[in-house]
């Protein structure tokens, strides 16, 4: 089916195909990428759009000695399927599949592990720099994303690059979009960088074609550079990144092969760091990808002759109750304002954006300086609402520290995708959040169990609560069948079912698996109550201690690392009233959680309802022994 494809088992194997087979090699590509995401999903346009970047990295580069960075890392399908990976992209995401992000562990073509944005330029400097402190010999290069520039570590990196003067290179992939359109300042330059894309192409045509004159074509080449670079910048004013000590080239035609490989060609001449600006289409090749790159930037299984999603009905999400929250609550204050970090859609401020435009604000990807954005909202009298996902906001733990808890700011943090979120792996689970919020100065740290309390616990936190407050929910709607046996009030916990013998304390969605846990100890005789805590810190030190006198036994069920979480949290408070209730902390022991499904990772944690009741059942035989 795959004329050329399925002779590409290396990087080597595409060296010495001609123009011709490239062409078709790339055409065979977006056929395979189609047709293999449309049955397991994952990211499509944005590797779509590096087809051909790939091909000409690969007749440019020697991989693996040359290395090659991935910014983000999800346009890296491509690469995995021309490094011999080509057979096992059925199991694309999947628990022991195929990762969708570049791994070391799991190719030695992946240079560097990367999961989140604006890194690749650190990344390479630093190799770059430890290749040349070593004495060793090779290229090394950095592929971000224009979207991904908008982050601050990119700049810091460029500043850096531009002091230590290594050679590497930086290939700019510029399709004006990161997940979402691209917004601010940086993107606004680079559209006007896109107005001028002849330069590069005269000049590469020039040069050849001087080349080709005999005698006289070298020599009038050397004759003509200082007279060349005098043109040009009569054409265009120097570009940030040259003020950065960088040599810029382009921009040039992302899917032109043949022009491609001969800038990267030209740029691994150059002495110094260069960055190669290159513009490509995301989607391109797939009409519907093409048409709705948002849609198709992370999708689902999808039917590939239409586009459409192969599950015809979606249930209402957590960011989708966010969002309609949100919205509903703006209109009682003009002061409620929204800060996504490039991901409107994905958090569910949409409709607010829509609603109320000048109290949305995206930041692009810049988690940092989206906290400390929303920290100077609220010094103006403002009440930030910061949506984003918690392995993101990690991204910002100082500037939520430093500027936002020291200074105990009324601000919101709506943190998404809290606890496993499956299939993008490590660099996405959402498990960190619990423990490193919870040890920050006058944070409010609350989990709904179910929609109802997350509109609720949203308008206590805009409305009534003072200080900084993180709301922490999952991906979907995981585990929200569980109705609630009360309404949400303030640091009061919610007791979701009744029992004499052990109190299992669970935390926000964790409480529909308690409820799950609490049935099996019944067939055994094992009376449980299930606890939801709702809040989870400040922690209630009086109740947790009301509970220690009432039960033997008590369980925490959270879904996050054990290390720092409310379980830990909760054993101190015992070890300090010297309570004689046994604790059993259910949580992630090992913080790397690889990529997979849901409920076998939950399995495979020892988080699932039938391994958290046969912890409990053992720990309970043991006590009555």
């Amino acid at each position: 089916m795959y004329q050329i494809l399925e002779q590409i088992n290396r990087p080597e194997d595409v060296k010495n195909l001609t123009p011709a087979q490239l062409d078709l090699l790339a055409e065979e590509i977006r056929c395979f990428l189609v047709n293999s995401v449309s049955k397991t999903g994952g990211h499509l346009a944005s590797n779509l759009g590096v087809v051909e970047l790939t091909l000409a990295i690969y007749q440019s580069f020697s991989l693996p000695e040359d290395k090659i960075i991935w910014d983000v890392g999800h346009q890296t399908y491509v690469h995995k399927l021309l490094t011999g990976r080509r057979d096992q992209f059925g199991t694309l995401r999947q628990f022991g599949g195929l990762s969708g992000f570049p791994k070391s562990e799991e190719s030695p073509y992946d240079a560097f592990n990367t999961g989140h944005s604006s890194t690749s330029i650190s990344a390479a400097l630093g190799m770059a720099t430890a290749r040349d402190m070593s004495g060793e010999n090779y290229y090394v290069a950095a592929v971000i994303g224009d979207g991904a520039l908008t982050g601050g570590m990119a700049y810091e990196a460029l500043n850096d690059a531009g002091l230590l003067k290594k050679n590497f290179i930086v290939i700019l992939n510029d399709n004006e979009m990161s997940i979402s359109k691209n917004v601010g300042g940086i993107s606004n330059y680079l559209t006007k960088l896109r107005s001028k894309p002849g330069y590069f192409r005269l000049k590469a045509v020039l040069e050849r074609a001087f080349r080709k004159i005999p005698v006289i074509g070298e020599p009038t080449l050397l004759a003509l550079k200082k007279l060349k670079d005098n043109i040009r910048h009569l054409l265009t004013s120097n570009t940030i990144f040259e003020d950065l000590g960088f040599t810029y080239l382009g921009p040039i035609d992302g899917h032109d092969i043949k022009l491609i490989r001969f800038v990267l060609e030209n740029a691994k001449r150059i002495d110094g760091p260069v960055l190669v600006h290159v513009l490509t289409k995301k989607g391109k090749g797939y009409k519907f990808a093409e048409e709705s790159p948002v849609k198709f930037h992370g999708i689902s299984r999808f039917r590939v002759d239409t586009g459409k999603l192969e599950q015809t009905q979606k249930s209402e999400d957590y960011s989708a109750v966010f969002g309609k929250s949100l919205t509903e609550f703006a209109e009682k204050s003009s002061a409620v304002c929204a800060i996504t970090a490039a991901m409107p859609l994905s958090t569910g401020l949409a409709s607010f954006a829509k609603k109320y435009p000048n109290r949305f604000f995206d930041a692009g990807i810049a988690e940092q300086h989206a906290v400390t954005f929303a920290a100077g909202l609220a010094k103006g009298g403002f009440v930030p609402v910061v949506a984003v996902y918690s392995s993101f906001l990690q991204r910002a733990y100082d500037q939520i520290l430093h500027d936002v808890c020291l200074q105990n700011l009324h601000i919101i943090f709506c943190v998404d995708r809290a606890g496993l979120v499956g299939e993008d792996g490590e660099t996405h689970q959402g498990v960190f959040d619990i423990s490193f919020l919870s040890a920050m100065p006058h944070m409010t740290l609350l989990a709904p169990a179910n929609f109802n309390e997350l509109h609720d616990m949203l308008h206590y936190a805009l409305f009534e609560h003072r200080g900084p407050i993180s709301i922490r929910y999952p991906r979907g709607n995981a585990q929200s069948q569980y109705a609630g046996a009360s309404s949400f009030v303030p640091h009061a916990a919610d007791l979701a079912a009744e029992g004499d013998d052990i109190g299992i304390l669970s935390v926000g969605t964790m409480t529909q698996q308690a409820l799950e846990v609490r049935k099996i100890l019944s067939g055994q005789a094992i009376g449980a109550a299930v606890i939801n805590l709702r809040t989870i810190f400040p922690l209630d030190k009086t109740y947790i201690r009301s509970l220690a006198q009432k039960y033997s036994m008590l369980v925490t069920l959270e879904d996050g690392i054990k290390r720092g979480g409310f379980g830990e949290a909760v054993s101190a408070c015992l070890a300090e009233s010297q309570a004689s209730c046994r604790l059993l902390i259910k949580a992630h022991d090992n913080p790397v959680i690889p990529h997979g499904k849901p409920e076998i990772l939950y399995r495979q944690c020892g988080l699932d309802a039938s391994s958290v009741a046969q912890d409990i059942i053992t720990k309970w035989g043991e006590m009555m022994a």
